[in-house]
C-alpha cells in the first residue's frame, strides 16, 4: 500500500492515525485488534511509512529514502518483530528485540517503532517485560500490537494501548476490491464474497489459493457421502486439512454455507440466491431429502464445535459431535 486511500474501509481507523499524525499526538502503543486477513500488517506497515517520511505529511511521499527503505523492508527504524518458537513469543524475543533495542535511538527517522505480528502468542513473562517499555518509553518509541484477540493481553497492557479495532467492511468493498485486483469469473468471486465475510484477505486467499480449492472438493466429498461413510472416516476426511495451509474453521465454515444454502433453497426454491451455483442439483437434491429441523441441527451443531475449538475442547470429541448431526440429518 502507497497511500491510505488505497485500503479499502476502515475509514475511522485511517482517519485516526492521520489525525494522530498531523497534531503530533502519536500513541506510544497502539493494539490493532482483527481478524486474520482483515488488513492490520497493510495499515501497520503504512502508518509507520507516514510516520518515518521525510516530508512529514499525513500520507508517505512514496519518494524519499524512508520510505523506499520501509517499501524494501530495509528501514532500520522500522523494526518487524521476528520470533524463533512458532506458537509463542517469549521473553527472550521481546527483552532482546525491544526493550534493549529501544534505548538505542533512531538511526535516522523521528521514531523508532516496533511491530509485533501476531500478537496474542506473547507469553505473560513477554507481557510483562514489554509492559515496562510501554510504561516509560523514550519519546521516539512506539509498539504496535496486531492480534486477532485483545482480550488474551494483560489489563494492563490494554490500558496503555490505544486500541483500535478492525471490523468486517461490506460486501461491496470485497467485491470492488476483488474486481480492481484480479481477473476471476463472478461466480468466483460472489463465493469469495460471500465465504470472507467482510474480510478482505480471507476473499484475496480464496481466490489466489489452491489449497482453498481442494479444501472446498474435501468439504463437498463428505456432504456428498456422509450418509455412506462411517464416522472415523469422516473424521479421517476432517483432519485432511493438516495438508493445506488453513484452518480447522476455513472447514467449518465451508461446511456452514453449504447448509445455508440448502436451508435457503428449502425455505425460497431460489437458485439465485445459492452460492454453490455450481453444485445446484445437489442442493436441490438434499433441500428436498432433509428437514427444516435436521438441516438447523447441523448448522447449530457448527456453531457450537467452533466455539467448543476456541475452548481447546479435543479435536476429535467436537468433530465426532458434528459428524453425527450430519448423519443424523441424513437419516431424518
Amino acid at each position: 500500500m502507497n497511500t491510505f486511500s488505497e485500503i479499502y474501509g476502515h475509514d475511522k481507523i485511517k482517519e485516526h492515525l492521520q489525525r494522530a499524525i498531523e497534531l503530533e499526538k502519536v500513541s506510544h502503543a497502539y493494539i490493532f485488534n482483527g481478524s486474520l486477513g482483515a488488513g492490520k500488517k497493510s495499515m501497520a506497515a503504512l502508518f509507520a511509512k507516514a510516520l518515518q517520511c521525510e516530508e512529514a505529511g499525513v500520507e508517505p511521499c512514496n519518494a524519499c529514502h524512508s520510505c523506499q527503505q520501509a517499501d524494501t523492508g530495509n528501514n532500520p527504524d522500522i523494526i518487524w518483530i521476528r520470533h524463533e518458537k512458532p506458537g509463542t513469543i517469549g521473553v527472550d524475543d521481546i527483552r532482546e528485540q525491544v526493550v534493549g533495542d529501544m534505548q538505542v535511538k533512531p538511526y535516522s527517522g523521528r521514531y523508532k517503532i516496533y511491530i509485533i505480528d501476531e500478537a496474542e502468542k506473547l507469553t505473560v513473562q513477554a507481557q510483562n517485560a514489554l509492559l515496562k517499555t510501554i510504561e516509560e518509553p523514550p519519546a521516539y518509541g512506539i509498539v504496535i500490537l496486531l492480534t486477532a484477540n485483545a482480550g488474551i493481553f494483560l489489563q494492563t497492557i490494554r490500558s496503555r494501548c490505544v486500541q483500535l479495532d478492525f471490523k468486517p467492511v461490506s460486501d461491496m468493498l470485497v467485491q470492488q476490491y476483488l474486481k480492481d485486483h484480479f481477473s476471476a469469473s463472478d461466480h468466483d468471486v460472489r463465493f469469495a464474497v460471500a465465504f470472507a465475510q467482510g474480510n478482505i484477505g480471507r476473499a484475496v486467499t480464496i481466490i489466489n489459493s489452491h489449497d482453498f480449492a481442494q479444501l472446498r472438493e474435501e468439504v463437498l466429498h463428505v456432504i456428498r457421502y456422509a450418509k455412506e461413510m462411517t464416522v472415523s472416516e469422516i473424521m479421517a476426511e476432517v483432519k485432511n486439512i493438516a495438508n493445506y495451509k488453513l484452518t480447522i474453521e476455513d472447514y467449518f465454515d465451508l461446511m456452514a454455507m453449504w447448509y445455508r444454502d440448502v436451508l435457503v433453497f428449502k425455505s425460497t426454491n431460489d437458485a439465485n440466491r445459492v452460492i454453490f451455483k455450481d453444485e445446484l442439483p445437489l442442493v436441490k437434491s438434499q433441500s428436498a431429502d432433509f428437514s427444516y429441523e435436521g438441516i438447523e441441527d447441523i448448522l447449530n451443531s457448527i456453531d457450537k464445535g467452533k466455539v467448543r475449538l476456541r475452548a481447546n475442547v479435543n479435536f476429535d470429541l467436537v468433530v465426532e459431535l458434528l459428524v453425527m448431526a450430519i448423519k443424523e440429518a441424513n437419516r431424518s
